[in-house]
């Protein structure tokens, strides 16, 4: 009791992470969560999204698998894959996962590349942005400057940094507000090498749609050093719809999958 007692007296005067953000960028922010919905947009606990996947290969779209989203923020999603008369299953709870691989008919944990993979995921989210959940982590953000983004067009844009100097920026439409693009640098393996190397990526944000007071872009498409990789194309979307908690939990066998 003792050693707790102290342990919590130290923590309590441990100083919180160093966040700041300037006037010009907190500005850009609450036009954002105020044009996607204000407190409702804030208020969203739960997102369950259908559509589909599109991934891309030199440029060519590849066939398209029907995907079914389940989301519990902060930290909490699973997404089911079907197409050809196969389905998959991704599911992550903070710093665990599971997978289901319908082609073998088997379960296992995700490798701790897949969960960093679904970190960099939130991390890189307009949520983590607006939500104010990079504040935990220590982030700062700066105005950047104004962005061309076609024509007559211009996008404000800022970014947000770590004390690690790892950096995000995001685009904001100058007239409408809407989020435009998310734009960061990160490692990864070359697929022909194998070797580690830093590549920017990127999300464009369009058809943004309103469903119960909520505004959220339906289409999302990823480019990796300015090639397109993916296309995300929601079909319907609801908001705080409630689910059972053991929708996440890691199945005991396969005969137990629903």
């Amino acid at each position: 009791m003792i050693f707790l007692l102290v342990l919590s007296l130290i923590l309590a005067q441990s100083p919180a992470p160093s966040t700041s953000v300037d006037e010009k960028s907190q500005q850009i922010i609450d036009r954002a969560i105020e044009t996607l919905g204000g407190q409702k947009y804030l208020g969203v606990e739960t997102v369950i999204g259908k559509g589909f996947y599109t991934s891309f290969k030199d440029g060519i779209s590849q066939i398209p698998a029907r995907f079914l989203d389940y989301i519990a923020y902060p930290d909490r999603e699973r997404t089911e894959f079907s197409g050809a008369g196969i389905r998959t299953i991704q599911t992550n709870t903070g710093e665990t996962g599971w997978m289901f691989d319908g082609s073998v008919k088997k379960i296992s944990d995700q490798t701790p590349a897949q969960v960093a993979d679904f970190k960099q995921a939130i991390r890189t989210s307009l949520e983590y942005l607006l939500r104010g959940y990079w504040k935990k982590d220590g982030g700062k953000i700066t105005y950047v400057g104004r962005r061309e983004a076609g024509v007559g067009k211009r996008n404000e844009t800022i970014r947000l940094v770590f004390p690690d100097d790892w950096w995000i920026e995001y685009e904001f439409g100058a007239r409408d507000n809407y989020p435009a693009k998310i734009i960061y640098k990160r490692e990864r393996k070359d697929p022909d090498t194998g070797d580690m190397v830093s590549v920017t990526e990127e999300d464009q944000l369009f058809k943004f749609i309103t469903v119960d007071g909520v505004t959220a872009p339906w289409v999302v498409d990823h480019f990796v050093n300015g090639k397109q990789t993916s296309r995300i194309n929601y079909e319907s979307v609801q908001y705080n719809q409630r689910f059972a908690d053991n929708l996440f939990a890691k199945p005991t066998d396969v005969k137990s999958i629903k």
